[in-house]
């Protein structure tokens, strides 16, 4: 019936009306089931105190083509999650200054080059062994020769161990992988029969041109276009302006990168880095935070859609035995490269452990090495089938592997008494400094709004000593006053978790909100409540009749500005010349000789 109804309804009707052909609506219904079944597994996973990672990609199988066929088109689905990646590493890079991407050292630069080169030769050599052809042999090693960025960083940011050793070393070598793609995938692309050699040198040549010209280009729109753009009145009244504008640096940061023919998610880190410096970078990262937690679900959920469970099965032994392979392969060569690149071997260990599965990007490679049914690749299908199987796998044992790399470099300091008191002490001094840095901020004061009630507050705490405070504002000329105070200021929205972590809430004895909205203030008292039950909180009110909704919130101590207001007034008339003759006034119709009786 309905089709009868639209069929002669002309297209510009149609589009009005909404009636469609119904594909927009189908990859949506795709991607919120992918969504609801990654919530629904990923909880069990936390229950069974187990990272949430796993439940996704159990969620991808569950409901793919390979299993209940509930979501179909898993390569659209893919494409879309990877922008999830690369917003991912455009916030990691966003916590990155250019200083402290120096202080990775030349220990990662030269691990990941080493690491790379002796995992793609190890699995050429044995693939041949095995019996495969060279041009296949050289596509396997190319796969493996990756590791999760996705997966890794994730991990080791959620524990807090980035700036660990082992943290640092292997942040450092999966941004090495990531540069590898482009090269890596000039060869495979080579080797299936579209490029030559000399076409391979050209396009590295380009391909490294364009990424100095984006380096450059980010550079000048970040710290000369965009400060001046982010202080217009009218972005800091409508909160909509900045939240779009992020967005649209986070996206385009990595759409640039491709178009450029550069890895997106490495352009987005680098593109964060570079805007690490400016005072916006804490709210942009916060502002990005909902997308990127969306997406970033929804690769993990793509990346199990691979997942076969019918062929694992009936090739179990082969694929048991390709992922022990694989893993203490690459754990091995990581260790050994990291090691001989100067890391102590305690942390090289925990290294080798974080990077010992095989990465998304292996996923690309090797559906450019499979070619297609009317242009057949490199890879045949059941390899094809073995290591989208094998990436799956040790993707699942990834969360396992870098929970045991703390306590694995801790037993190896423990049985290494020779190396125990010389190779520790190279990271002794960064552990020591960080660790220091966090004690001393222990005692942290943070005001949330610096209009003049914030600067008065912050003018006294100065005068009796406290100078540990961090005030948090989205007004850019406040925070310039709180420069002049010679506070520490953090440009950013406090009702958003990001921006309160960030700041030092979990290290902080105090918060003094001074914003007058009620509606923020309670939003203020819950994260804080939630995040630091134990902190002191002491809250602006504006008016009286929402008193003691914020005390029944979790305030501490409200000063409420109408009592106060009247408390300031009668103490000024009593105090005041005033009062006597108010006085006098008031006893004149009682005095005798007044009276009227």
């Amino acid at each position: 019936m309905t089709e009868c109804l639209f069929h002669n309804v002309p297209s510009h009707i149609s589009l009005i009306l909404g009636v469609t052909d119904g594909r927009m609506w189908h990859s949506l219904a795709d991607v919120l089931i992918l969504l609801a079944a990654a919530i629904v597994l990923g909880t069990i996973a936390e229950q069974l105190k187990q990272s949430a990672i796993l439940g996704y990609i159990a969620a991808g199988t569950l409901v793919g083509p390979n299993l209940l066929g509930w979501v179909s088109d898993r390569q659209s689905i893919f494409d879309l999650a990877e922008l999830g990646v690369a917003l991912l590493l455009f916030a990691i890079g966003l916590e990155f200054s250019l200083t402290r991407l120096r202080r990775l050292g030349r220990i990662p630069l030269l691990a990941g080059i080493f690491q790379i080169l002796f995992t793609l030769l190890a699995g050429l050599a044995v693939s041949i062994l095995l019996g495969f052809s060279v041009s296949e042999a050289l596509a396997i090693g190319a796969t493996i020769a990756l590791s999760s960025t996705a997966c890794v960083v994730r991990m080791l940011n959620d524990r807090a161990e980035l700036d660990a050793p082992h943290g640092r070393t292997a942040l450092g070598i999966l941004l090495v992988q990531d540069m590898a793609v482009i090269p890596l995938m000039l060869i495979i692309t080579a080797l299936v029969g579209k490029g030559t050699a000399a076409d391979i040198t050209v396009q590295l040549a380009v391909s490294l041109t364009l990424a100095v010209l984006f380096v450059a280009v980010f550079y000048g729109l970040f710290n000369y276009v965009l400060p001046r753009l982010l202080e217009l009145s009218s972005l800091r009244r409508n909160r909509d302006f900045p939240i779009l504008l992020a967005m649209v640096m986070a996206a385009g940061s990595a759409w640039a990168a491709h178009r450029l023919g550069l890895s997106p998610a490495l352009g987005a880190f680098v593109a964060g880095v570079l805007l690490a410096i400016s005072p916006f970078a804490t709210q942009i990262r916060s502002d990005v935070q909902p997308l990127k937690t969306v997406l970033v679900t929804l690769f993990f959920a793509a990346v199990g859609m691979f997942g076969d469970l019918n062929w694992v099965v009936d090739h179990l032994a082969l694929v048991l035995a390709t992922v022990a392979a694989i893993v203490i392969g690459k754990m091995l060569i990581t260790f050994g490269v990291a090691w001989f690149c100067g890391q102590p071997w305690q942390f090289a260990l925990g290294t080798g452990l974080c990077l010992a599965q095989v990465g998304e990007f292996s996923f690309v490679l090797a559906t450019v090495a499979r070619g297609t049914t009317a242009n057949p690749g490199i890879l045949s299908e059941s390899t094809f089938r073995l290591i989208v199987s094998t990436t799956i796998a040790t993707l699942l044992l990834t969360p396992y592997l870098i929970q045991l790399a703390p306590a694995a470099a801790n037993l190896i300091r423990k049985l290494g008494r020779r190396n125990q008191n010389k190779e520790p002490l190279q990271d002794a001094p960064q552990i020591t400094e960080l660790e220091s840095s966090r004690e001393t901020d222990s005692d942290l004061i943070l005001i949330l709004g610096f209009g003049p009630a914030g600067q008065r507050v912050a003018g006294e705490l100065l005068q009796v000593g406290l100078k540990k405070i961090v005030v948090i504002d989205l007004n850019h000329e406040n925070l310039q006053i709180a420069s002049q105070y010679g506070l520490r200021s953090q440009l950013g929205d406090a009702t958003q978790i990001e921006v309160l972590e960030h700041a030092g809430l979990y290290r902080s004895r105090l918060v003094i909100t001074t914003l007058p909205s009620t509606t923020v203030c309670r939003q203020i008292i819950y994260l804080v409540r939630q995040l630091a039950p134990g902190t002191a909180l002491y809250v602006r009110c504006r008016y009286h009749l929402h008193h003691w909704q914020l005390l029944a919130a979790g305030a501490d101590v409200v000063v409420d500005e109408e009592e106060y207001v009247g408390e300031c007034l009668a103490k000024q008339i009593l105090e005041s010349p005033l009062l006597p003759l108010l006085l006098n006034a008031k006893q004149k119709p009682d005095q005798p000789g007044n009276s009227h009786a």
